[in-house]
């Protein structure tokens, strides 16, 4: 009984990892974190050290309907569903979500690089008005470069058929493409991302208030683009998989 605990390090670590995260990691990621810390232990391992510590992954919506039947002018579905980009601002993605929290509504307008999956910019309003949008692609813009030749996708909600959005795309030689009516699965990366984010941070944590959730929003949204690991990005986050890409050009 006396004897030193051989896993006294790990365990430190294990619970470092696992609060950062806010229990969203479970054994599978904790454990490539760990490898990255230069403690390498067996899968199987680290989930006998969470169930010993008593900690375990605590990750287990209403779908915004932005339509107003034809309100203007349709773009084709040229991205066709083909997710995969070569490069940043090749193929941005967006869409509306809505929460529903303290008897109020709160509505978030993302712009996603399929590149990386990266956040390009967001705007959050209590009314889904055109500004909504607007404001998302005016900060969006920002981070084009001249050679950039890039397709916008989003569904066929109202605010992407507006004349103005559409003129403003035009004026950027910007590429515009629509999700057949009623087809999710046409923008299933941003559909993806709002999953993400409702069950990490909707579904896991408890707001005092509208106010908190926005500043816990803000705060996820950083931690998503700069901190939280996908696999399919060589286990970096978008930002730092965009940042490895760019040095090594």
């Amino acid at each position: 009984m006396e004897r030193p605990d051989k896993y006294a390090e790990v365990k430190e670590a294990i619970q470092e990892i696992y609060h950062q995260h806010k229990g969203r990691y479970g054994h599978r990621n904790i454990k490539k974190e760990l490898d990255k810390r230069g403690l390498n232990h067996d899968p199987k391992t680290i989930l006998k050290l969470m169930n010993l510590l008593g900690i375990k992954c605590q990750v287990r919506i209403k779908k915004y309907k932005s339509y107003r039947g034809n309100v203007g002018k349709v773009a084709p579905n040229v991205l066709e569903r083909d997710f995969k980009a070569d490069k940043p601002n090749q193929k941005w993605v967006t869409d509306v979500t809505e929460f529903s929290l303290f008897g109020q509504k709160l509505y978030l307008s993302p712009i996603l690089d399929l590149f990386n999956s990266e956040v390009i910019s967001y705007s959050l309003k209590f009314r889904p008005t055109f500004d909504l949008v607007g404001d998302m692609l005016k900060q969006a813009l920002k981070v084009l470069n001249p050679e950039d030749k890039l397709v916008l996708h989003s569904d066929q909600g109202w605010h992407y058929k507006m004349a103005k959005y559409q003129k403003t795309l035009k004026a950027k030689g910007i590429t515009q493409s629509m999700s057949r009516k009623g087809n999710c699965l046409d923008n299933a990366v941003i559909e993806n991302f709002f999953g993400i984010l409702k069950t990490e941070l909707l579904y896991l944590q408890e707001f005092k208030s509208i106010d908190h959730f926005i500043e816990e929003l803000h705060d996820y949204i950083y931690y998503y683009n700069n901190i939280r690991m996908k696999a399919k990005l060589k286990d970096l986050s978008p930002v730092e998989y965009r940042s490895q890409v760019q040095q090594a050009a």
